[in-house]
């Protein structure tokens, strides 16, 4: 079947193709549909709408919240999003109940249940983990002394043990 150019109809999926089927692959929006029950009647479910909580943070995150659904209006949101989600599902306030549920569940548990079902997916080895130790501190004083010699043009700070 031909369609003529006045039958097509073209929409806009930017970057977001490949992280709508990466978060697909994950199966993300399952996993929070099953740690967040869907009420009787909803529109659109827990998980598309974490979905479109990400793709929207690639690429309107200066607008205010009640401007969310105008950013998939631009956009392909039932192919990205999922079947049957239409931007005017995606609301304030349907975000901030969804937000809400998340807080009361827990976010590092969610994280983690996330982030294990993507390790397994991608076959990242769990054996050996990297501490991030950039928000620790220490306080009180080293056994060594350390001195910090000043910069020069030639190289960076460097550290001196004594």
């Amino acid at each position: 079947m031909k369609l003529k150019a006045q039958e097509m109809e073209i929409q806009n999926i930017d970057h977001l193709g490949i992280v709508a089927g990466i978060i697909d692959s994950i199966g993300l929006v399952e996993i929070i549909n099953e740690l967040i029950v869907e009420e009787k009647g909803e529109k659109v479910s827990p998980g598309h709408v974490v979905k479109a909580m990400i793709l929207n943070g690639l690429g309107f995150v200066s607008k205010p919240l009640y401007m969310f659904p105008q950013y998939f209006e631009t956009i392909a949101c039932e192919h990205l999003v999922g079947a049957g989600v239409k931007p005017e599902y995606l609301n304030d306030d349907k975000l901030g109940r969804v937000m809400d549920k998340l807080f009361i569940k827990g976010l590092n548990t969610v994280f983690f249940i996330i982030a294990l079902k993507a390790a397994q997916k991608f076959g990242v080895s769990l054996s050996s983990s990297h501490l991030d130790s950039s928000s620790m501190h220490v306080h009180g004083e080293y056994n060594t002394s350390l001195r910090i010699v000043p910069w020069k043009w030639s190289q960076p700070y460097y550290f001196e043990y004594s």
